[in-house]
């Protein structure tokens, strides 16, 4: 047994690769397993451990600002859609529900008018993540009763008027790993092992949808620039995803925030471990077969795979760029600037607080995430509408 994993996840994926024809599950699978399992997951049961001194943050827990300045970019996609009331915002995978308490309350002190004409789904399936969020915006749901909770598959199709979005949502859903054996492309499948390694890893023909991918997002692999060894993922579940999200959207937008690349830098030669991390109070490393149950596991999103299957589902490009150009885009170089002028604050708070923001556009770490915007149903005239977070900020 691996040090530190969970003994009843374990033994229940342990049964569940003895039940298969050839005693073995996709990585994708042991992923899920190991991720979202509705007793025993990372997310399901709580063990998430999010935040500063957690497993990981994100943009979330450096404060409001992530939020509220969504909001100004939601604000305007109300506005450029004629103010429809409903105006629909989901979040998908909301983690804690911070980004939704900031926006919420962002929203009914800035711009009350959109707040009167505003209801808020939360879109989430992990039993655990669900509690924390209720926890925390127990008052809204009291007060305010436009904030609601669901699944994916609970929402009518074309039922969404508004905007659906995610921030580092597509990072966290199961990917399955290839491998490139003597010029050839195997897939990663996970069996039983013996002694102290409990799961080991085989290789073997790819699962369906695997080539398909590649063909999509414009990969080949019979080239002999692949070094043998080379391995990666495929994340075939971003594609059921946005999919599914594509047909719940009548028209809006939708709004992906996460780490990763275009295709043509994520499958790059020299990438040749893929991107698949662990992390376990905030230190990450390459093994996900110890911690079972009490670590996360993510993989780099391949942007790329998400606008192309997108346009299949009637999802249209509307822009991408990075996370640090479109916050400042929507305002947070002004809130920068304002620190010098601040007279309320001590020079540790404005330091602490500079810091912060700095933290959210900083091209090494937050800052450098991308940021991707599609859009359905729009009339042409509203096409024309260029989204201020997708403009050159002003420096």
């Amino acid at each position: 047994m691996s040090v530190g994993s969970n003994p009843a996840l374990c033994d229940l994926i342990t049964g569940i690769i003895s039940q298969t024809e050839h005693q073995r599950i996709t990585f994708a699978e042991y992923m899920e397993l190991v991720l979202y399992h509705p007793q025993h997951g990372y997310y399901a049961t709580g063990a998430a451990n999010m935040g500063k001194q957690g497993d990981f943050f994100t943009s979330s827990h450096l404060g409001a600002d992530f939020g509220e300045l969504l909001a100004e970019q939601f604000v305007e996609m109300w506005e450029i859609l004629g103010s429809p009331t409903p105006f629909t915002l989901v979040e998908m995978g909301a983690g804690q529900g911070l980004v939704a308490a900031d926006i919420l309350r962002y929203l009914h002190s800035q711009h009350i008018d959109f707040f009167d004409n505003l209801e808020y789904i939360i879109l989430e399936k992990a039993p655990g993540m669900i509690a924390q969020q209720q926890q925390l915006l127990q008052d809204w749901v009291a007060k305010w009763g436009r904030l609601y909770w669901r699944t994916l598959e609970e929402m009518p199709v074309e039922s969404i008027v508004g905007c659906c979005f995610s921030n580092e949502l597509v990072d966290a859903l199961p990917v399955h790993q290839i491998a490139i054996e003597l010029g050839q492309l195997r897939e990663i499948y996970v069996t039983t092992g013996t002694g102290e390694r409990q799961f080991v890893e085989v290789t073997d023909y790819p699962q369906p949808g695997i080539a398909e991918y590649f063909e999509l997002v414009g990969i080949k692999f019979t080239e002999d620039i692949y070094p043998d060894g080379y391995r990666t993922e495929v994340n075939l579940a971003a594609l059921d995803w946005i999919s599914k999200v594509g047909e719940r959207l009548k028209r809006g937008y939708l709004l992906t925030i996460d780490y990763g690349y275009p295709a043509t830098r994520y499958y790059i030669p020299w990438r040749r471990q893929g991107t698949l991390q662990c992390y376990y109070h905030h230190m990450h490393h390459d093994e996900p077969y110890i911690n079972i149950g009490h670590q996360d596991i993510t993989a780099h999103v391949d942007f790329t795979a998400l606008e192309r299957q997108g346009e299949l589902c009637s999802l249209q490009r509307v822009g991408f760029t990075q996370q640090g150009l479109f916050l400042m885009a929507l305002g947070l170089g002004e809130r920068l600037a304002a620190l010098s002028s601040s007279e309320n604050q001590s020079i540790q708070q404005i330091l602490h607080r500079r810091d912060i923001l700095h933290q959210l556009i900083g091209p090494m770490g937050l800052g450098s995430f991308g940021v991707l915007v599609q859009s359905k149903g729009l009339s042409e005239s509203e096409k024309q509408h260029e989204l201020k977070g997708l403009t050159i900020p002003n420096r």
